[in-house]
């Protein structure tokens, strides 16, 4: 059907741009030479997921269990829940889940590590296990060094548990603005995780995963020697924000496009300069700020309300009718995406004749536990 027939709000997916997003990342991680585990949570859908596999990915991280089962039901055999799980019915579902494919998980606690294990026993699987070491996020993790090693060394001795490696992820870093303040973070990142490797080969345990990085700095991580997995996930369809964090040049990064957008509808034009949309706290996500108007200079948008969007048109060149559409894009991506019920795919956007070429589902919508 032609993109002209999208009913609004809708999620759309540019697949020109998102598949240039594809294969541009797995070109730099193979010119790098480490892997690439996607993380899924950004697009929740299986179908997303096969084509980054496809390209070289070895596997993809989900930052809850019923995403990974959404995953895992959706043909994807070797999953990372990039986070620690606790609390018995979600580690037996964990549990569960190893018996059909590759399931990895972190954690950052002994107790936590006992449960583990007993979760292993009664469902007869081996779980592979990452020590998750704070390196600068403050949020999940040990701290580097010995901490990391008492815990790495109780996995280790644990029936059922595999010590895997460890998980170094800086998320707060990614959206660090200048490119100078966020490397410096990211060099203190990868000190940390240097240092935590060489302790633990040191009392002879070997990190198969040290996994960690994001779209925002993932190519600092590629090149330290230290880190062999990375975790992107918004680069196959950047947002608003990551469009704010700059190169080494100074200039925003430029490495990936956009290619996810919010299809919106005017409804109202009650005032000069003031056009209403169909989209707002219920179809985006405002967390990392407002979305960007797509192609329409000197227009913003604002003032979000459930149902509504309001575009301020002052410095607008033409103006907008009813039913008019626009396209944004999402302040973030991730949370943007978990709000639909589909992604529509559409080939040619941008041009007159742009048509709809597949309809993908949100598979792990809602999959928060």
């Amino acid at each position: 059907m032609p993109l002209s027939e999208v009913d609004t709000p809708a999620l759309l997916i540019d697949l020109d741009a998102f598949e240039r997003n594809l294969t541009r990342m797995a070109d730099l991680v193979r010119a790098a030479g480490v892997r690439l585990r996607a993380h899924a949570k950004t697009h929740k859908s299986p179908d997303i997921a096969r084509k980054q596999l496809a390209l070289g990915a070895v596997g993809v991280c989900c930052q809850k269990v019923s995403e990974a089962e959404v995953m895992v039901a959706g043909g994807i055999g070797d999953v990372l829940v990039s986070n620690e799980v606790a609390g018995p019915r979600k580690l037996e579902r964990l549990a569960a889940l190893a018996r059909q494919a590759r399931l990895l998980v972190c954690t950052d606690d002994l107790t936590n590590i006992d449960a583990l294990a007993a979760a292993a026993a009664r469902f007869a699987v081996r779980l592979e296990v990452l020590v998750e070491i704070d390196v600068g996020g403050n949020r999940c993790g040990v701290l580097p060094g010995a901490a990391a090693v008492d815990l790495a060394r109780a996995i280790a001795a644990r029936p059922g548990l595999r010590f895997a490696g460890l998980q170094a992820y800086h998320g707060r870093a990614q959206h660090i603005r200048g490119h100078g303040e966020r490397k410096a973070e990211i060099d203190k990142a990868i000190a940390a995780t240097r240092a935590t490797v060489a302790a633990l080969n040191a009392v002879g345990l070997a990190c198969d995963i040290v996994g960690g990085a994001g779209t925002g700095s993932f190519e600092m991580e590629a090149a330290s020697g230290v880190y062999n997995e990375l975790q992107a996930g918004s680069y196959v369809f950047m947002d608003a924000d990551y469009a704010r964090v700059l190169a080494a040049d100074g200039a925003p990064i430029s490495t990936f496009e956009h290619a996810l957008f919010v299809r919106a509808g005017v409804m109202s034009r009650p005032a000069e300069g003031r056009v209403v949309l169909d989209a707002g706290l219920k179809a985006l996500a405002f967390d990392s700020g407002m979305p960007a108007v797509h192609g329409l200079a000197g227009v913003s948008y604002g003032r979000p309300s459930d149902e509504h969007g309001v575009l301020d048109m002052a410095g607008a060149n033409a103006p907008l009718g009813l039913g008019d559409t626009v396209l944004l894009i999402p302040g973030h991506c991730d949370p943007t995406v978990n709000l639909h019920d589909w992604f529509v795919g559409v080939r040619g956007l941008g041009r007159a004749e742009a048509f709809v070429e597949c309809v993908w589902p949100v598979s792990a919508r809602g999959a928060l536990f």
